[in-house]
């Protein structure tokens, strides 16, 4: 059984990530339940059929109807709740599963621990980032830290093995008590039936040279810095435009910087914002873009992680500019993947401008682009890796 907040067609790295292990499952020949929410009405409409939508034999699916934030996210105490209190009770008259795997927040895997403890079913935390660093690094009050880092800790100790998604959310779960003899490392893939070199181009990309952002924009990856080095980068390259394709909490405060430097949807359009769309119509994006945006703000807890967006935009034979700390610059790097800079607008700026200029990879780039994803970094092969550690946690007939 999957327990999470989120779940395909929602685009998102967890959806991904928990639709790949459903599909490792299924191969292995179990049966998986999953209990989740409720799609946004925007993601019903742009995503009729696919993942999470066309569900394979053995696979069942219950959502439940959430609160979400204004950018339509189960983000904030109160939507967390909204999904973790009905969960005792799901969990409670669901048929009994072999073993529960859990996704953040740390509320849900004290529901998960609790209610598992109840009914002697073991469980899999799958730990995509830490929470309690997270809120540390952002300003939350220190007793709101610590309680977070108690029930976190709590959360992760009862799980009977975990799965961290970087070395360095690893060694976080080391700190809070859990026993390395229990932790598995499965960094994310992507999907590379989805995410390819051929395929549609958006219609919308034709025209001016753009590069492309997708995926979620909250504060923690910054991704406001491309709205400013874009203004540098149009001194140069006059027509350049950025794309934002997604959805975030930090699209509001990138909406008004637009506008503030005349590259809004209002005024010249150099900025413009797309609603999150699915894994197909993300892929045609990619693949008329000149370059994908990757960043991470600095010091906000978040350094260690890898955001997976890098890998789908490199799957569509699209460069990345990853702008930011942790472990995504070296591979990018080692690859030949793309380019990256420090968190600093003045060296974004300079790359985005180079890679406008460079007019985008040819078919053979492309190409070889391609085939490192689906050699390295394929969501089958992350899917298989996370099955098989939750299939060591069964529990015994």
């Amino acid at each position: 059984m999957l327990v999470s907040r989120i779940f395909a067609p929602e685009p998102a790295a967890a959806s991904f990530r928990l639709w790949a292990l459903t599909g490792a499952l299924r191969r292995l020949g179990a049966t998986v339940s999953v209990l989740t929410v409720r799609p946004t009405d925007a993601v019903a409409r742009t995503a009729p059929t696919g993942p999470g939508v066309d569900l394979p034999d053995g696979v069942t699916l219950s959502r439940w109807p959430v609160l979400r934030d204004t950018t339509g996210v189960v983000r904030g105490y109160v939507q967390y709740m909204s999904f973790d209190l009905p969960l005792v009770l799901r969990l409670l008259v669901a048929r009994r599963p072999d073993v529960v795997v859990s996704e953040p927040p740390p509320t849900t895997g004290v529901v998960v621990r609790a209610v598992c403890a109840l009914r002697r079913v073991p469980y899999v935390y799958y730990a995509a980032d830490v929470w309690s660093d997270a809120a540390a690094s952002t300003g939350a009050p220190p007793v709101v830290v610590r309680l977070l880092t108690v029930l976190e800790g709590w959360a992760l100790r009862g799980a009977h093995a975990t799965v961290a998604v970087s070395e360095g959310v690893a060694d976080r779960l080391r700190v809070l008590g859990v026993d390395d003899s229990r932790i598995t490392v499965v960094r994310n893939g992507t999907d590379t039936e989805v995410f390819t070199p051929d395929g549609p181009v958006e219609p919308q990309a034709d025209g001016a040279p753009y590069l492309l952002y997708a995926g979620t924009a909250s504060e923690w990856q910054g991704a406001e810095i491309f709205v400013d080095a874009l203004a540098r980068v149009r001194q140069t390259v006059p027509d350049a435009r950025v794309v934002f394709l997604g959805q975030g909490s930090a699209w509001p405060a990138m909406r008004a910087a637009a506008e503030g430097l005349g590259l809004g949807p209002e005024s010249t359009g150099a900025v413009s914002f797309v609603e999150a769309a699915p894994p197909e119509g993300a892929a045609a994006w990619l693949r008329g873009a000149h370059g994908a945006l990757v960043s991470l703000r600095p010091g906000q807890g978040y350094d260690f992680a890898f955001p997976t967006k890098v890998f789908a935009a490199v799957a569509c034979g699209t460069p990345v500019l990853y702008a930011g700390p942790g472990p995504a610059g070296p591979v990018i790097s080692q690859n030949a993947l793309g380019t990256v800079t420090g968190y600093d607008v003045e060296e974004v700026a300079a790359a985005m401008t180079a890679m406008l200029v460079a007019g985008g990879p040819d078919a053979g780039a492309r190409r070889r682009l391609g085939e490192w994803v689906r050699s390295n970094a394929s969501s089958e092969r992350a899917g298989d890796l996370a099955a098989a550690v939750v299939r060591s946690a069964t529990r015994p007939d």
